[in-house]
């Protein structure tokens, strides 16, 4: 079991009191109150935006705050929502995170469909007591995590909740990067753009000088102020920015209008 998800002395000790996570309310979870929360915070070290949170959407409420309870033990932060709506209303939180739906509520299988359709990507559980194979595979193949029959271990949960969080985080950090490439990009001027998309190509100075009508020296300053702006060290870095480039981006044009 994945040590950060695993219960542990914190689970027995006193939780601080609740945070909020603006956009999505605020709350502890009382097993002896009428309404759950949309918000419960997992006993244990102090939070941050970094850290981990398990996104439950269940329509059952008994089952939701069931669920709350044992991943709030196991650490984690926790966002409860009764159906897919409401979690889409109250928006999609900027933090690690892994989603939990019940396969079998309305819009459950659904959800993967809308992130899809808007080039969004999260890691995805489901779990259901009346899950069938065909589904499961559909659930799969569209990119969630795990697809779980009810009753559900402990410990298979938490290591499908890990593996969520671990692929988001992966993915945030792959979008980080990009977007950091993109503002640096962003202060490339027309040329400079030409002159990374031939670099990228393989071309040589003499090439790109002659494609472009300028001088070799020219077109070495071109290729100084690249590194430069970009803070690329080789020709090597150059390219792999290139090619993590979104593909619109990846087109470059001479002045004769030859596209490449």
């Amino acid at each position: 079991m994945n040590a950060m998800l695993s219960p542990g002395p914190q689970s027995r000790t006193r939780c601080p009191p609740a945070r909020v996570f603006p956009g999505l309310g605020v709350g502890r979870f009382d097993p002896s109150a009428g309404t759950s929360p949309s918000i419960v915070q997992g006993c244990g070290e102090e939070r941050d935006d970094l850290a981990p949170l398990a996104v439950v959407v269940d329509a059952d409420k008994a089952s939701r705050d069931a669920l709350a309870v044992r991943l709030g033990a196991a650490g984690l932060d926790i966002a409860a929502f009764p159906s897919v709506t409401a979690l889409l209303d109250a928006g999609l939180p900027e933090r690690p995170a892994c989603y939990i739906l019940d396969a079998r509520q309305p819009g459950g299988l659904e959800f993967q469909t809308y992130l899809r359709a808007r080039g969004l990507k999260r890691s995805v559980v489901y779990q259901t007591r009346h899950g069938d194979l065909a589904t499961g595979i559909s659930a799969m193949k569209a990119g969630a995590v795990d697809f779980l029959l009810k009753p559900v271990s402990e410990e298979a949960l938490l290591e499908a909740i890990a593996a969520g969080i671990a692929l988001d985080r992966k993915r945030r950090e792959i979008e980080r990067i990009a977007n950091q490439n993109l503002q640096r990009v962003a202060r490339l001027t027309p040329r400079e753009w030409q002159v990374m998309g031939a670099v990228a190509f393989g071309k040589l100075n003499k090439q790109i000088a002659f494609d472009l009508g300028i001088s070799e020296i020219t077109v070495k300053i071109h290729r100084s102020n690249l590194k430069r702006k970009l803070r690329a060290r080789s020709v090597g870095e150059l390219v792999r920015l290139w090619e993590m480039l979104p593909v619109h981006l990846r087109k470059f044009k001479t002045e004769g209008g030859l596209e490449t």
